[in-house]
């Protein structure tokens, strides 16, 4: 199906072009969401006539985001979850819990804003981009700790995470005497 793009869409094209995109793609998301127009003749004469206002409106939408920019990026957010002691969550933080955490912050951001690949699982700092408009993003830190204590640790640089290290010659020591100690084996 060909559509017109009434704004930038990622991996797509730029506010006009007209694209060929899968049927699916454009009834279940890009036109109901106000993202793209059927590309009928119709259509094109009705986008010619607006095109001024759609940019006008596009150039506002991406100064308040721009503006939203400079004061979240870098900004960090706490979040705390239970974790075994290799610092591996009992479960795992999503999209909808970093929005909830933003919105706390004082920010209006959707879920659909947060870009992670994967949810995280793990304990740390976790750089996690926040799309505010299809040509604007920020960058956020995502401090996932035990505790409030173990945040501000981890803040500082330091490392939460137990690790236990084994000394191979120590092991290989104490083997050889666990079995010069057990004696002869009788088979």
């Amino acid at each position: 199906m060909d559509v017109i793009l009434l704004e930038r869409v990622a991996k797509l094209g730029q506010m006009g072009e007209v694209v060929r995109v899968k049927d699916g793609y454009a009834r279940n998301f890009l036109l109901p969401r106000g993202k793209a127009l059927r590309a009928t003749e119709n259509n094109r004469k009705h986008f010619e006539t607006q095109r001024a206002q759609l940019v006008a409106h596009n150039l506002e939408r991406k100064s308040e985001a721009e503006a939203i920019a400079a004061e979240l990026n870098g900004q960090s957010f706490i979040v705390i979850r239970q974790a075994g002691e290799s610092g591996v969550l009992y479960g795992s933080v999503s999209t909808r819990d970093i929005a909830e955490i933003i919105s706390e912050g004082g920010f209006t951001v959707d879920r659909s804003q947060i870009t992670l690949n994967t949810p995280i699982k793990t304990l740390g700092l976790h750089l996690t981009p926040v799309s505010l408009h299809p040509e604007v993003e920020a960058e956020v830190t995502i401090n996932v700790a035990r505790s409030a204590e173990e945040a501000e640790r981890q803040a500082r640089g330091e490392s939460v995470v137990q690790r236990e290290e084994t000394n191979l010659d120590d092991l290989g020591l104490e083997i050889g005497a666990a079995l010069a100690d057990a004696g002869p084996s009788e088979a």
